[in-house]
C-alpha cells in the first residue's frame, strides 16, 4: 500500500472534525476543473471592487491600531479620574475587536468597519458618549463625528483617517481587559445590561461563524461571490425584508459545512442548490442552540409563539441565539427563493461550460417585470432635512409591503431596494426628492373587469404611520412630504429616465 501523503492526512484529519448538525453531503475534493471555474469566478468578480488591495488593508490595520491605543489611554484616564489605585489603573487595559464583514474578511473597498469598544467595570456607558466622545473630538484625522445613542444598539459614528468606523461599547464585569480577551465565552454576559449584550452579539456571531466553518479562505470567496450576487440581484437588504450581511455568510457558512472539502466555485452552485430546495420555515442552524444559566430570551419556536411566525428563520449561532431574518416577508421571500432557482439555472450553465459568471451578476429587469407599481415618494426642502426623512422613510417600507400583502388582491408586492432621485417638476416646493418603486402582483380575479382595485386604504395608512412616527421622535419639519401613487408599467416614463426602464438583458 502507498504511504499517504501528508496533504492526506490532512484531509482525512479535516474530515473527521465534523462540522455542522447534519453529516456532510459530500466530502469530494475538488478537480482541476473546479480551480479553473473558481479562477474565473475571481476575475469575473474584480470589475466590481470587491477586494482590497495590501495598501489599502494595512492603512484599516493602522487606524485600528491609532483606534486601539485612544480607548486604552481613555480607559486609563477614567480610571484615574475615578480615583482608582495607581497599580490599578496601570492594568486596566481596554481593547477595540471588529465584526461583521471586515472581521469576516470579507469587506468589499471603501466599506465601513463595524468596531466594539470593551471597557471594564468601572467605566460607564455615559463615560463613553460623553468623555470618549471629546476624546474622539480633539484627534487628529477624525471626521464627521456623530452619536446615535437612543438606536437599538447605541453607537458612535465617524471616520478616522479616510475609513468610516461604526464604534460600539460594551463594559464587561471584570476589573482588566486584556489583550487575550475571547468574547466567545459564555460567562463573559453574566451580569451585563441588555445594551452591552447586544453590542457584543455582533462580535460573538462573527466569531462563532469562523469557527465552525471547515475552511475559512473558500468561506470567504464563496461569500464575497454570493454577496456581490445579492447586491446586482436587488437581494441585499435587512431592513427592507431581504436578507443583510449576517444571514448571507450564515447561509454561506452552512453550504459550507455540508460540502466541507469543496472549491469556491463548486460552492457557490451548491448554495443554490440547497437554498432553492430548503423547506422554509425549517430553520437554518449552525450547530445545536446550548442551553446556558444566564435566562437571556433566545430564538425557540416551542416556548415563544411569536417565533412560530418568522418565515425564513436563519439562527445565529451564538448565546442567546437569534433569528436574523424577522424581517422577511411572504413577497421578499417569494422573490428570493426565485432568485435562488435562477441562480442554479445559471450556475448550472456556467458549470457545463455554457456560460460564464458574469451573467450570473446581471442586473434584473425589475422595471419590465410586472405591469402595476407603486411609486414611493419622500421629498424635503432642505439637504439635511431630506437626508433624516429618506433614513425614516426607508425604515417603514416594511409596513406598506406588509399592509399590501394582506390586501386579499394583490399576491405579491416587491420592493426595489434601490432608491431614485425624484422629478423636480413634480415638485415645486421641495428639491430634495428620493423614490422607491413597488412591482405589484394582482390576484386573478373572475370577470376581473369589473373588479376595481383600490389601494388608497392600504397606502393611506402607511404614510399615516410614518407621519406618525416622525411627529412622535419630533422629526417633522415643514416640507417634509409622503407620497404612494399606483402606476403602470407604461406610465413609469414619467419617473425614471429611458435608459433606467429599458435595462434589457444582454
Amino acid at each position: 500500500m502507498k504511504e499517504m501523503s501528508a496533504n492526506t492526512v490532512l484531509d482525512s484529519q479535516r474530515q473527521q472534525k465534523h462540522y455542522g448538525i447534519t453529516s456532510p453531503i459530500s466530502l469530494a475534493s475538488p478537480k482541476e476543473i473546479d480551480h479553473i471555474y473558481t479562477q474565473k469566478l475571481i476575475d469575473a468578480m474584480k470589475p466590481f471592487g470587491v477586494f482590497e488591495d495590501e495598501e489599502e488593508l494595512n492603512h484599516r490595520l493602522v487606524v485600528l491600531g491609532k483606534l486601539n491605543n485612544l480607548v486604552k489611554e481613555w480607559i486609563s484616564d477614567v480610571s484615574e479620574s475615578k480615583n482608582l489605585p495607581p497599580s490599578v489603573v496601570a492594568t486596566v487595559g481596554g481593547k477595540i475587536f471588529t465584526f461583521g464583514s471586515y472581521r469576516l474578511g470579507v469587506h468589499t473597498k471603501g466599506a465601513d468597519i463595524d468596531a466594539l469598544c470593551v471597557a471594564p467595570r468601572h467605566v460607564e456607558r455615559s463615560d463613553f458618549f460623553q468623555s470618549f466622545f471629546e476624546k474622539l473630538k480633539h484627534q487628529d484625522g477624525i471626521r464627521n463625528l456623530r452619536a446615535v445613542e437612543d438606536a437599538f444598539v447605541p453607537v458612535i459614528k465617524f471616520e478616522f483617517d479616510g475609513i468610516e468606523i461604526d464604534l460600539v461599547f460594551a463594559r464587561l464585569a471584570i476589573q482588566t481587559i486584556s489583550d487575550n480577551l475571547d468574547l466567545r465565552d459564555d460567562s463573559r454576559l453574566r451580569s451585563l445590561d441588555i445594551r452591552c449584550i447586544r453590542s457584543l452579539n455582533g462580535c460573538r456571531v462573527t466569531d462563532e461563524i469562523l469557527h465552525l466553518v471547515p475552511n475559512k479562505e473558500t468561506f470567504r470567496l464563496t461569500l464575497r461571490a454570493v454577496k456581490l450576487w445579492a447586491k446586482r440581484r436587488g437581494i441585499y437588504s435587512n431592513m427592507l425584508g431581504f436578507l443583510g450581511g449576517v444571514s448571507w455568510a450564515m447561509l454561506v457558512a452552512r453550504t459550507c459545512q455540508l460540502y466541507p472539502n469543496a472549491a469556491a466555485s463548486t460552492l457557490v452552485h451548491k448554495f443554490f442548490l440547497v437554498f432553492s430546495k430548503w423547506e422554509w420555515p425549517n430553520p437554518v442552524l449552525l450547530k445545536q442552540p446550548e442551553e446556558s444559566n444566564l435566562n437571556l430570551p433566545v430564538w425557540d419556536p416551542r416556548v415563544n409563539p411569536s417565533d412560530r411566525y418568522h418565515l425564513m428563520p436563519i439562527i445565529t449561532p451564538a448565546y442567546p441565539q437569534q433569528n436574523s431574518t424577522y424581517n422577511v416577508s411572504t413577497s421578499t421571500r417569494t422573490v428570493m427563493v426565485e432568485e435562488f432557482k435562477q441562480g442554479l439555472a445559471v450556475t448550472d450553465e456556467i458549470l457545463q461550460g455554457k456560460s460564464d459568471w458574469s451573467k450570473l451578476l446581471e442586473p434584473p429587469n425589475f422595471f419590465q417585470k410586472y405591469r402595476h407599481y407603486i411609486v414611493l415618494t419622500a421629498s424635503a426642502s432642505t439637504e439635511e432635512n431630506h437626508l433624516e426623512w429618506v433614513g425614516l422613510v426607508e425604515s417603514k417600507i416594511r409596513v406598506l409591503v406588509g399592509n399590501l400583502e394582506r390586501n386579499e388582491f394583490i399576491t405579491l408586492a416587491h420592493v426595489n431596494p434601490q432608491s431614485f432621485p425624484g422629478n423636480k417638476e413634480h415638485h415645486k416646493d421641495n428639491n430634495y426628492v428620493s423614490m422607491w418603486f413597488l412591482g405589484i402582483i394582482f390576484r386573478r380575479v373572475e370577470n376581473a373587469e369589473s373588479v376595481n382595485i383600490d389601494l388608497t386604504y392600504d397606502i393611506q395608512s402607511f404614510t399615516d404611520t410614518v407621519y406618525r412616527q416622525a411627529n412622535n421622535i419630533n422629526m417633522l419639519k415643514e416640507g417634509m412630504k409622503i407620497e404612494a401613487t399606483h402606476v403602470k408599467k407604461k406610465q413609469l416614463h414619467h419617473y425614471l429616465p429611458a435608459e433606467i426602464l429599458q435595462k434589457k438583458k444582454k
